[in-house]
């Protein structure tokens, strides 16, 4: 077989041990067609490794030339976060439930990983975000988000109230659980149950989504990614803001979150044939009847 990619990075989600013994399986396969496998230190222990080299989750993105993931979209999103300042490819073996960016099924994945490490793909770019928490105008906090970033109400349960900027014009004032600020990507997660749009994922837009709020006026927009969105917590106590739910920062009053495009794309390796409304339909279960 005729390889594009010298040296492949695998991550999987440990939790669960089927998955490990599925990455031994790939790495194996990988190995013996003289392929270089690097597998991430936080998804195998060197028993379960094999005679494969273990490397830190923080260096693989050096080395690689692309990675593929064992687990949901969950495990996805870490990764993506991890390897987009490289430009390192991506392609998802789905062990999740959804499986919206993890979309090769477990039983085909020894062929479908073949096919593209040969060269038989679609490749499919998608925005990312960074967020900049700000306070009296000092940073405290830096993240990335492929999925969304959420400033949401916390555990006290009260509205919080906020005023949105985009490039640095007034938006509107807003009292609600929250906003989510979400890419094409994130579109269909917390965004679409919040009664956002569904944004094709190759898009450059970004979706400014309220949370359960108090006018039924405030609708959910979508933006350019070359806008700059500031959120500016005006009200509320116990507020947060979360980055692809994984990671959080407490807010203060009069904080501000101050979000752009990532400078990076990610990119997606989908194996030949693959549709992004046959995923859709499958997922979302458009057009079944109803019992």
């Amino acid at each position: 077989m005729t390889c594009l990619f010298k040296k492949v990075g695998l991550f999987a989600r440990h939790s669960k041990p089927q998955i490990v013994t599925s990455l031994r399986l790939l790495a194996d396969h990988l190995a013996a067609q003289g392929i270089g496998v690097l597998i991430d230190s936080d998804s195998a222990n060197a028993d379960e490794a094999g005679p494969h080299q273990i490397v830190e989750r923080s260096d693989i993105g050096k080395l690689a030339d692309i990675a593929i993931v064992l687990g949901g979209d969950g495990t996805m999103l870490a990764v993506a976060r991890l390897l987009a300042p490289y430009r390192v490819p991506l392609v998802g073996i789905n062990q999740g439930r959804l499986g919206f960016m993890a979309d090769i099924p477990l039983h085909e994945m020894l062929g479908a990983v073949d096919a593209i490490l040969a060269g038989d793909f679609i490749p499919e770019d998608r925005i990312l975000l960074t967020a900049s928490v700000l306070r009296e105008d000092a940073e405290v906090v830096s993240a990335l988000a492929l999925n969304d970033i959420v400033i949401s109400r916390g555990g006290l349960g009260s509205m919080i109230e906020f005023e949105v900027f985009i490039d640095n014009q007034f938006v509107y004032s807003q009292r609600s659980d929250g906003l989510i600020i979400s890419t094409p990507t994130g579109s269909t997660a917390y965004s679409l149950a919040s009664g956002g749009p569904i944004l094709h994922p190759t898009l450059q837009a970004i979706a400014l989504v309220p949370i359960c709020p108090q006018s039924m006026s405030n609708r959910p927009i979508a933006v350019s990614d070359s806008c700059e969105v500031e959120f500016m917590l005006t009200r509320g106590l116990d507020a947060r803001a979360h980055f692809d739910g994984q990671s959080h920062c407490d807010l203060m009053e009069m904080d501000r979150v101050i979000v752009r495009r990532y400078r990076n794309p990610l990119r997606i390796l989908h194996p030949a044939g693959y549709n992004y409304y046959d995923m859709l339909r499958h997922k979302l279960h458009w057009g079944e009847r109803l019992l």
